[in-house]
C-alpha cells in the first residue's frame, strides 16, 4: 500500500501547496485520516520532500521568466527581483531555526488546524471585501523593502499549522499593493527557495529513513505532486485573473468546521500530528 499512499500524498500537495488553503493542513490531515502506518519520522520526511515535485513545477511553468537570470548582471530589474526574493525567505529562516522543533511538538493537532483554516478564511474574506486599488503589477516592481514584509507575514503559516504559506504570502502581497496575479506569482517564486531548500535538506539528511518506504515510491510521490501542481499552478493563474479569493475564504471555513466536528464526535484525534 505504500504506493497507494505516496500516490495519495502527491496529489494533494500538488493541488494544495500553492492554493491558499494549507499544504501542511491538508497533508497531516491526510495522513491521520488514512491511517497511514508510516513512522513519525517517515511521514514527516516524506511531506517535505515531495514538495520538491511541486517546486519543479514552479521551475517548469515558469522557465523562461527564470531563464533571465542570466542577466542578472546587467538588468537591475532581475537583480531588485530575485534579492527580494532572497531577503523575503529571511523572516521564514531565522522562525524555522529558532522555534520549528517546538512548533512542531506543540501545535501539529487538528484543532489549531482547523481554527487556522476558519480564522485565515475569515481574513480572506474580510481583505476581499475591502475595495483597495493595486499598485504593483509586476514583480520585478515589488521592491526590495516591500518583499521583505511579504515574507514576514509569510511568517504566519509556520507560527499557526494551517494558515497555509501561500494564503499569507498572496494576502500580503495584496495588502501591500499588489494586484491578485503578482501576488500569486510572486508567492510561487518566494515557494522556490523557501520549499526547495527545505526539501533538498531533508532529502540529504533523511535518505536511510526514506528508504523504509522505497526511493521508487518517493520518486512517485514527488512526480505526481509535480503534475498536479503544474495543472494547479495554470488554474489559479486563470482563476485569479478574473475572480476574487472568496471562494477559498469558503472552503477554508467549510473545511475547518467539519474537522472540529469530526474531533468533537470523537472521529478524528486531536492528537499531535508531527
Amino acid at each position: 500500500m505504500d504506493w497507494f499512499y505516496a500516490i495519495v500524498y502527491g496529489i494533494v500537495e500538488g493541488i494544495t501547496e500553492f492554493l491558499p488553503i494549507s499544504s501542511t493542513g491538508h497533508l497531516i490531515l491526510t495522513g491521520n485520516l488514512l491511517g497511514v502506518p508510516w513512522t513519525k519520522e517517515v511521514k514527516d520526511t516524506f511531506e517535505v520532500v515531495i514538495q520538491g515535485g511541486a517546486i519543479l513545477a514552479v521551475l517548469a511553468y515558469y522557465w523562461k521568466d527564470f531563464l533571465q537570470i542570466r542577466r542578472i548582471g546587467t538588468d537591475r530589474s532581475q537583480q531588485t527581483l530575485w534579492l527580494g526574493v532572497l531577503v523575503a525567505c529571511i523572516p521564514a529562516v531565522i522562525l524555522g531555526l529558532l522555534f520549528g522543533d517546538a512548533i512542531k511538538a506543540n501545535l501539529f493537532r487538528p484543532s489549531v488546524v482547523a481554527w487556522a483554516l476558519i480564522v485565515g478564511g475569515v481574513i480572506i474574506w474580510l481583505l476581499e471585501s475591502r475595495r483597495v486599488t493595486p499598485n504593483v503589477d509586476a514583480i520585478e516592481k515589488i521592491g526590495v523593502p516591500r518583499s521583505l514584509m511579504i515574507g514576514a507575514v509569510q511568517c504566519l503559516a509556520l507560527l499557526w499549522p494551517g494558515f497555509s504559506r501561500s494564503a499569507s504570502s498572496i494576502l500580503g502581497g495584496m495588502v501591500l499593493g499588489l494586484d491578485r496575479p503578482t501576488a500569486t506569482k510572486f508567492s510561487f517564486y518566494l515557494g522556490v527557495p523557501t520549499l526547495g531548500g527545505a526539501a533538498l535538506l531533508d532529502f540529504i539528511k533523511s535518505r536511510d529513513i526514506l528508504a523504509e518506504i522505497g526511493v521508487g515510491n518517493v520518486l512517485l510521490g514527488a512526480g505526481v505532486s509535480f503534475v498536479v501542481a503544474y495543472l494547479s499552478i495554470g488554474w489559479l493563474l486563470r482563476f485569479v485573473s478574473t475572480n476574487t479569493f472568496k471562494p477559498f475564504a469558503i472552503y477554508r471555513v467549510v473545511v475547518g468546521v467539519i474537522i472540529l466536528i469530526l474531533i468533537a464526535t470523537g472521529v478524528l484525534s486531536n492528537g499531535n500530528l508531527a
